[in-house]
């Protein structure tokens, strides 16, 4: 209208939208009153203080559209897809696989996911030492080999034979 109203109250207005959805065969979101100073999280469907939200300028009510809890719990499940390319389920079907232990040392509870640099592929899940430890050592079986040599007291040093010439341990 010219002056900047609609003809009709909100009320009347929501119905008619609400009765034209349903005859395309759409079904339309029930309102729910939220108090001020509060949000309905989408995901978990709960309403919560601002101080369960994080902010977010770019929105029009300048909070995020998901509540810390479930904010965090999406980002988990798209870090483990966007770096690993599996999903929280395939990972702890990993981890139950393994008894819940490290593959490696057999001992600490596995958490951390180990993959190949080079292809990418998971190759279980183990505890922060050992994950850590085969970061350290590059991925090479080379050198996890003379690591494993010297824990032995196998000397892992080339051995001078003659000038110029080295032999290395085998």
């Amino acid at each position: 209208m010219s002056d900047g109203l609609q003809s009709y109250c909100r009320e009347c207005a929501a119905a008619y939208y609400k009765q034209r959805q349903e005859a395309k065969g759409r079904v339309v979101r029930v309102r729910i009153p939220v108090p001020r100073g509060h949000k309905r999280c989408p995901q978990c469907g709960e309403i919560k203080a601002h101080s369960e939200w994080e902010p977010n300028k770019s929105s029009s009510d300048g909070w995020s559209s998901y509540c810390r809890t479930c904010r965090a719990q999406r980002n988990r499940a798209n870090y483990f897809k966007r770096k690993y390319g599996i999903t929280e389920a395939e990972r702890d079907e990993l981890i139950s696989s393994q008894m819940g232990t490290c593959s490696i040392c057999l001992t600490a509870s596995a958490v951390h996911v180990d993959h190949c640099h080079e292809t990418g592929r998971v190759r279980g899940v183990l505890c922060f030492n050992c994950n850590s430890a085969i970061g350290k050592l590059g991925d090479d079986p080379d050198t996890l080999c003379r690591a494993i040599a010297y824990l032995e007291g196998n000397a892992w040093k080339p051995t001078f034979v003659a000038p110029g010439v080295y032999q290395l341990p085998s």
